[in-house]
């Protein structure tokens, strides 16, 4: 995400990059961080909880809006809701292309 930001910052558009990992900003030239503690695979929120996903949105465009030079790291108010260790990692249902190749590896196994 560094390189892509430094790109697209190089064509004079602002960025924001949401992290999980600010410390590595300055080290990879991230132009501006929206930190947020969350696990990985979860920058926005849990599966499903969509006022979370908004409001995680809305605080990392605020940052673009507020963010007044490169390497600017803005810490965001979420905090995850519970114990890494009783997360629900994977939604109920697996996505359309998860489920696809799933069937395939069981038809290769059944060959």
């Amino acid at each position: 995400m560094g390189l892509v930001a430094r790109v697209i910052e190089a064509s004079g558009i602002p960025t924001v990059t949401l992290n999980l990992l600010w410390p590595l900003q300055k080290p990879i030239g991230m132009p501006r961080v929206a930190a947020v503690e969350h696990p990985f695979g979860r920058p926005f929120g849990d599966v499903g909880d969509a006022e979370t996903q908004t409001a995680v949105l809305r605080a990392a465009l605020a940052v673009a809006d507020e963010a007044t030079e490169p390497g600017q790291v803005t810490h965001l108010p979420f905090r995850w809701h519970e114990d890494p260790a009783e997360t629900r990692w994977h939604p109920s249902e697996p996505s359309p292309i998860i489920a696809a190749m799933k069937k395939a590896r069981a038809r290769k196994a059944a060959e």
